[in-house]
């Protein structure tokens, strides 16, 4: 039995001062007691506020390597797409678990315990697969296990440049020929207690209508979680009618793409129907603000989807920056600056997109919350840094969402094993220099 302190706690609904909390060997929270001023002699406390471990439930790992080199110039999302080939075009499993090592430091540095990766960089360049046909994805699994957070491997079906053209140069060592071939693959990967696997649609342009129902059915046959990028730019649905007379989600609607265990990624320039359609099936919508606005997306309409029936969760997705808390604010402020109203959701409701419903989006419904029996992540950020200094702590939570950044996280615990302490990472404590190293090594 491990028992951790806090000093303050978000327990969902409020904040509590003095809690203690047991975790089993198993790294299950066992009790959860209140009302605890002093830390016992057997505890380590925790000083701050403590919130249940972060998801971020939309990774690409390699697209840390973009970081800044992004920013010269103007362009579009196409032309950052370009770019993006060309980094892909250089990853090999060594280097790639390299970078991710890094990245995922980051990530529980920024208090994240568990990430969705949306992975579509399988085989070797001009698309020859390795030895090992999985050795891209096992590299991602083996780089998180180093970092010490959960995984969440959305392997993605990637067959198409767009509506049925074969894949481009670069889009070749995405493809599997078929989505047969991408099942049988993808078969091979297996679970462990902190590894799930999941499917992906990278797009509708990029996987055939005709089959889309066989990476549906993969997800559907293993209760999986499915993730598939869903309008992100107004370009990908005038394709989509031109071909197919209708919008991507009620294509994906018409071959059983859609359901709780479904998660539609970006979700941005949707009709009424189409939010209609999603909140009905009770699919999900990851919302990447920092991401969207990075590439100038446009604002997706979270609010409509949530009023529908559509849980939300957040993601770093192209890691523009790392910082869930910086999603979470972006998100309630980039629907201020286009209705010109404050208050769409509460500080607690953008913590539970951060946390529970993220965990949920990838398929670890027992995390994201801190009481008996769930998975004891935490999350512990300072208030008395430059930026959370000042407000009293029963305003934990506003002063997270709206005041803090993954700068001031202290503590990340990950199954009751501390992984972060004191603002250091355990295993990788230059994370800097690792990330310096690894993208240094892509970009020669």
């Amino acid at each position: 039995m491990t028992t951790y302190w806090l000093e303050h706690a978000w327990l969902g609904t409020h904040v509590e001062p003095g809690v203690l909390v047991d975790v089993f060997d198993d790294g299950r929270i066992s009790s959860v007691r209140t009302g605890v001023a002093v830390p016992p002699p057997a505890a380590t406390a925790l000083r701050g506020l403590t919130l249940p471990g972060l998801a971020n439930a939309h990774s690409h790992a390699f697209h840390r390597a973009l970081r800044s080199t992004v920013q010269v110039g103007s362009g579009t999302f196409w032309t950052w797409r370009e770019v993006m080939y060309g980094v892909a075009s250089r990853l090999t499993p060594d280097s790639y678990h390299a970078l991710a090592r890094a990245v995922y430091a980051e990530m529980a540095l920024a208090g994240i315990t568990s990430v969705g990766e949306f992975h579509y960089v399988h085989h070797a360049p001009g698309g020859t697969p390795y030895a090992d046909p999985n050795a891209m994805g096992e590299a991602l699994v083996a780089a998180a296990s180093d970092a010490g957070i959960r995984l969440t491997l959305l392997d993605a079906a990637y067959l198409s440049s767009g509506f049925g053209e074969p894949p481009t140069a670069h889009q070749r060592r995405f493809s599997d020929g078929t989505a047969q071939a991408w099942a049988e693959r993808v078969s091979g990967l297996r679970d462990s207690a902190n590894v799930r696997h999941g499917a992906a649609i990278h797009s509708v342009r990029a996987v055939p209508a005709a089959e889309l129902a066989t990476v549906a059915q993969w997800a559907r046959d293993r209760e999986a979680p499915l993730h598939v990028h869903l309008s992100e730019q107004t370009a990908e649905n005038d394709a989509c009618l031109a071909a197919h007379g209708c919008t991507p989600t009620r294509l994906l609607a018409d071959h059983g793409v859609l359901g709780p265990h479904t998660t539609g990624v970006h979700n941005t320039h949707l009709t009424d129907a189409d939010i209609k359609l999603l909140g009905s099936s009770s699919t999900g919508t990851c919302m990447c603000p920092t991401t969207e606005r990075d590439l100038a997306d446009g604002i997706g309409p979270a609010v409509q989807l949530q009023r529908a029936g559509s849980p939300l969760s957040l993601g770093s997705d192209s890691h523009a920056v790392i910082d869930l808390f910086e999603e979470a604010r972006a998100m309630e402020l980039n629907e201020r600056l286009r209705s010109r109203t404050r208050g769409h959701w509460t500080a607690a409701a953008l913590l539970r997109a951060a946390s529970a419903d993220g965990h949920a989006a990838l398929g670890w419904p027992d995390a994201g919350v801190i009481e008996p029996g769930a998975l004891a992540d935490l999350t512990t950020i300072a208030l008395d840094t430059v930026r959370t200094a000042g407000p009293v702590p029963i305003l934990g939570a506003e002063t997270a969402v709206f005041a803090a950044t993954g700068a001031d996280v202290r503590h990340t615990i990950v199954g009751g094993r501390q992984v972060v302490r004191d603002g250091v990472h355990a295993a990788v404590p230059d994370t800097a220099g690792a990330l310096a190293a690894s993208i240094g090594a892509l970009h020669g």
